[in-house]
């Protein structure tokens, strides 16, 4: 990775952080497996980066975070033993799978109802107890709503509120 991504470091260390904060878990009943930790990074990831859309200069802080995001997923996948072959393929996937999941966010926030994607994309079509959905998605929309506060330089060195 280049000089440039290393400006989101800080920003995509806070976001692994909170995506795994045992409330998701534990309150929010997503999955404690791998896919689930990979769907709740991808849903607190989609929620900064589609802050970082709202801003003129938010592109290249965004792209940035992706990358450092695909280079995070290489390194977990080849610590679990998969080969340099298969990586690309499953890395490819990811991409396409976060992609995704920022499409679905950004419609549920402007139905104002984010209960659809997140059943879809963080419950993988299996809808938990209202309590937990519901849970989620409060949670998710009160950091979406406390990074509207935050400037973008601050919200980039990787000050999550």
């Amino acid at each position: 990775m280049g000089e440039r991504s290393e400006e989101t470091r800080a920003l995509y260390d806070a976001v692994v952080a909170r995506a795994r904060a045992p409330h998701w878990y534990l309150d929010g009943a997503v999955p404690d497996t791998v896919d689930g930790r990979f769907d709740m990074i991808a849903a607190v990831l989609s929620t900064v980066m589609l802050r970082l859309e709202e801003e003129p200069a938010g592109a290249g802080p965004a792209a940035r975070l992706a990358e450092r995001f695909v280079e995070d997923m290489d390194g977990q996948l080849r610590e679990s033993g998969i080969g340099d072959i298969v990586v690309g393929k499953h890395i490819g996937r990811m991409m396409a799978m976060l992609g995704g999941r920022l499409g679905a966010y950004r419609e549920g926030w402007a139905a104002g109802d984010l209960a659809p994607a997140l059943v879809r994309n963080l419950y993988r079509g299996h809808a938990p107890a209202p309590a937990a959905l519901a849970h989620v998605a409060r949670a998710l929309g009160d950091l979406r709503d406390q990074l509207r506060n935050v400037p973008l330089p601050a919200l980039a060195a990787g000050g999550l509120p």
